[in-house]
């Protein structure tokens, strides 16, 4: 039984716990036993429950009490994965003291250091040195969704824009984008999260002509619309690559801005900056689609998760 730790909350944003749900999927066609352990995060809990993964809500700022090892013996873990960005190593030293393996993800927490393996799939700086007794880095371990596979192809201009900015958007950054776009005079669509709160001050941006959506049952579905999206830092622009689709990506967050580097190296994205000092010449330049879009397909694959099962399998 592998344990899923993630945390999903409105400052940490949900990118953690839709990698999850995508690596619970790849664990269910396998017939791999799993459990989510997760805060209690409104959102979150719906998607789970409409998903019938199975789950148990703790308190991952808990730790005095060792929840972590009746976990274990509850539900006879033997594997323990957590993303959530940081560990903290009061909680690893519990998970290690049951003598089971202890993976994590792209963690730069002190809790990392204890880790048998680190998956750094959005690790981009050949100078950070990771944590972990084992590391894996770099985009041959995304956790992409399988069904962009269905969507896939070549866009050759923009006739349609997307904004979507996570599930969260915790500095509501997508209102400052709309902002920009409308005066210039351009439209888009809006897709937010689950757990977005910038709602009114969206509804007093947007103009006509805009259209927002709320609770998109599929983002990859979404994704085939459209021909150009403005997206944060985080997995969204790399499923969006993956299927054609290239991008504006603004980092919502510091670490997201090496993120933001390496897709524009990579050819399917331009960097528009870190959301403080957003480059506004970025968003509404004039870019060439179709080499974007070609070069996103060619170096964004699906096979990440796969070989990140892999390991989890033989861990």
């Amino acid at each position: 039984m592998l344990a899923l730790c993630i945390e999903s909350s409105h400052a940490r944003g949900m990118g953690h716990f839709f990698r999850a749900m995508n690596l619970a999927r790849a664990l269910a066609r396998g017939s791999r036993d799993f459990t989510f352990l997760i805060n209690d995060h409104a959102p979150a809990l719906q998607l789970l429950e409409q998903s019938c993964f199975p789950y148990v809500t703790v308190d991952l700022c808990d730790f005095d009490s060792d929840w972590e090892g009746r976990i274990i013996a509850a539900h006879r873990i033997s594997t323990w994965v957590n993303d959530r960005l940081d560990t903290d190593i009061r909680h690893a030293a519990s998970v290690k003291r049951r003598g089971i393996p202890l993976i994590t993800f792209d963690d730069r927490g002190t809790g990392a250091a204890a880790a048998d393996l680190n998956i750094a799939a959005l690790a981009f700086d050949d100078r950070e040195a990771l944590p972990g007794v084992r590391v894996l880095r770099g985009a041959d371990y995304l956790i992409l969704n399988p069904v962009i596979a269905r969507y896939r192809r070549v866009r050759k201009e923009v006739r349609r824009l997307l904004v979507t900015l996570g599930g969260s958007d915790t500095y509501g950054v997508t209102v400052k984008v709309v902002s920009v776009l409308r005066a210039a005079g351009r439209v888009a669509t809006i897709v937010v999260g689950p757990g977005f709160k910038h709602a009114a001050e969206l509804d007093a941006a947007v103009g006509s002509g805009f259209q927002v959506k709320r609770g998109v049952p599929s983002l990859i579905e979404e994704f085939a619309d459209y021909d150009l999206a403005i997206t944060g830092g985080g997995i969204t622009p790399f499923e969006a690559n993956a299927s054609g689709l290239p991008c504006i990506v603004i980092a919502n967050e510091l670490f997201e801005v090496p993120v933001g580097l390496e897709l524009e190296r990579l050819g399917g994205s331009v960097f528009a900056g870190h959301h403080a000092e957003v480059k506004q010449s970025v968003l509404l330049s004039a870019l060439p689609i179709e080499t974007m879009s070609r070069a996103g397909m060619d170096h964004i694959t699906l096979e990440g998760t796969n070989r990140v099962v892999r390991e989890l399998i033989s861990a």
